[in-house]
């Protein structure tokens, strides 16, 4: 249940962050810090998305946990881009909801998983 969930709101915020980078870019001229959220924030899908063709549950945990790490920089830019003024409160606030969101739930999965291999060991 939780892979559906994660495949799909990891890319519906991909879209978000394409169409912010957009924004940004041709709206504010701002090229640099947009780059690096474009990279981090579409890269949380593509990462859900390998770890379904994974030949180990250690493998799927390590590409979700590389996923999580990716959330992370990605909340770290969109703070950066929102002091700079880059981006308004309610735009700020909407994105780092879904990202935060997306963490929360790609921990679940990390726990869950490896809590389902440490019962496999014994």
């Amino acid at each position: 249940m939780w892979d559906n969930v994660i495949k799909s709101k990891s890319f519906n915020f991909a879209i978000r962050v394409v169409k912010l980078y957009q924004f940004l870019n041709q709206e504010k001229k701002e090229y640099l810090l947009s780059k690096q959220l474009l990279r981090s924030g579409t890269v949380i899908g593509a990462l859900v998305r390998e770890a379904e063709q994974v030949e180990s549950r250690l493998d799927f945990i390590q590409k979700l946990d590389i996923a999580q790490k990716e959330a992370n920089e990605t909340d770290y830019w969109l703070e950066l881009l929102f002091q700079l003024a880059y981006l308004n409160e309610t735009q700020f606030q909407s994105l780092k909801n879904d990202v935060v969101e997306i963490n929360k739930i790609l921990d679940l999965i990390i726990i869950t998983t490896k809590q389902r291999i440490g019962k496999k060991k014994l």
